[in-house]
């Protein structure tokens, strides 16, 4: 069949119209602001929220002087329970994880993998290789003796949580709430807290997970 020119400018452009349709449908992702809210179309969370929640969530902690240890020296950190209180399926190791870097780059705390609220940030090795003391074939003198473990002096606990709510012109805000605290293990007493926010809009139709 041979295809004439207006056909085939007509196909070009029906073509050319529907991509650019998809291409705006698509790339509408935004964060609410004042300036913004209207356009704000993604309810859910990606690398760039993790990055930017615990970005201020570390901000917050170095500016504290919590861990500031009097005498000096470096406090030793445990992270503890970190819950995931929303309707979608988070990885909490990715937001913890920068905050966790940017402790040790500050010199002021370094963090066990010895004990943790959870087994993702246990490190089994350390147990096992203590198992190996009644091994011949390994030079006792190189194993790690009784004795030998740091106890944390500060826990870092935390919980995302989610709130859903209509705003009217058929669209819906979605808040994340990333809370952490650092808690005195001795005291029990919490030295640091805070709150970051990240805030979605979209449609009514649109769901957060």
């Amino acid at each position: 069949m041979k295809i004439t020119k207006p056909f085939y400018k007509t196909i070009t452009a029906i073509t050319l119209g529907l991509t650019l349709t998809l291409v705006g449908c698509s790339s509408n992702v935004e964060y609410v602001t004042k300036d913004n809210a209207e356009d704000a179309v993604t309810l859910g969370l990606d690398n760039q929220d993790f990055e930017q929640a615990a970005q201020e969530s570390l901000n917050s902690l170095l500016t504290s002087n919590a861990l500031n240890k009097p005498g000096g020296g470096r406090y030793v950190v445990a992270i503890g329970k970190m819950i995931n209180d929303t309707t979608i399926r988070i990885d909490t190791d990715m937001l913890v994880k920068k905050i966790r870097i940017g402790m040790l780059q500050s010199g002021k705390a370094v963090v066990t993998t010895a004990v943790a609220g959870d087994n993702k940030n246990v490190d089994d090795l350390i147990y096992d290789v203590r198992e190996l003391r009644d091994n011949d074939e390994f030079k006792q003198q190189t194993i790690a003796g009784k004795g030998t473990l740091y106890a944390p002096d500060l826990s870092l606990t935390g919980k995302i949580a989610q709130r859903i709510a209509r705003t009217g012109k058929n669209k819906q805000l979605v808040e994340y709430y990333l809370q952490l605290t650092l808690t005195d293990i001795k005291s029990g007493l919490a030295y640091w807290e805070n709150e970051s926010v990240v805030r979605k809009l979209g449609s009514n139709k649109s769901t957060a997970w």
